[in-house]
């Protein structure tokens, strides 16, 4: 039982660090993607427009696609000079969540005879990885909530093109919150792992210990 209990959180913690480490990488790709905004014009149907936090893109059938950095951080909404924060913060703690997870791990030849040290880690990179995914899904949030708002502004005119969800932004939230379930299925590894020794720790008493095949049968005279 004891084996079957210590494969099992072994199995919880790789699947938490092969979750955490997809979702990481789909929320990577997504901070750099020109496509967390799109917007074509029914006055210009060959002109197709997307948006990201770095760059801008314009889309046309003469020729291809063409993109452009900002001019000037100053002078970018509020709204993507915060997501730029929120999402450099998501990549490094999210990195930094990975590399603690990988040293954390159950047959990795570092802190082996450490198992304190072995399950901090484990607790460390979890809460890392919540923090890389809730850093993922607020500048998400942020952007869909201003889109929405412009979108629905009655100052604009009718005729005037306005920007729309890009792919990014739904695998922006797919990634973060993939994070955020890595991060929780660490914690669930640990407490499987503490529950495990606890077992291992409690005394077994006397009237359950198994008797032997040979042993003394006495009677009372």
């Amino acid at each position: 039982k004891h084996k079957m209990g210590f494969l099992t959180s072994k199995m919880m913690e790789r699947t938490a660090l092969f979750l955490s480490f997809g979702s990481y990488l789909t929320s990577l790709t997504t901070a750099f993607l020109p496509l967390w905004k799109t917007m074509n014009s029914d006055l210009n149907e060959v002109e197709n427009w997307f948006s990201g936090l770095w760059l801008t893109c314009l889309y046309t059938d003469e020729r291809g696609i063409q993109c452009k950095a900002y001019d000037s951080v100053l002078g970018l909404p509020m709204d993507l000079q915060i997501s730029r924060v929120l999402v450099l913060i998501s990549i490094g703690t999210g990195g930094f969540a990975l590399l603690t997870a990988f040293l954390g791990l159950e047959g990795v030849e570092m802190c082996v005879r450490k198992p304190d040290v072995k399950r901090g880690l484990l607790i460390f990179s979890g809460v890392m990885t919540w923090l890389s995914g809730l850093t993922t899904l607020a500048p998400v949030s942020v952007v869909a909530y201003t889109t929405v708002v412009e979108f629905w502004d009655e100052g604009f005119p009718d005729v005037m093109p306005r920007w729309e969800y890009g792919e990014a932004m739904f695998s922006g939230w797919f990634g973060g919150l993939g994070q955020v379930i890595g991060g929780t299925l660490f914690f669930v590894a640990v407490c499987m792992g503490d529950y495990d020794l606890q077992r291992l720790s409690v005394p077994v008493s006397p009237e359950l210990k198994p008797r032997t095949k040979h042993y003394l049968k006495t009677e009372v005279l």
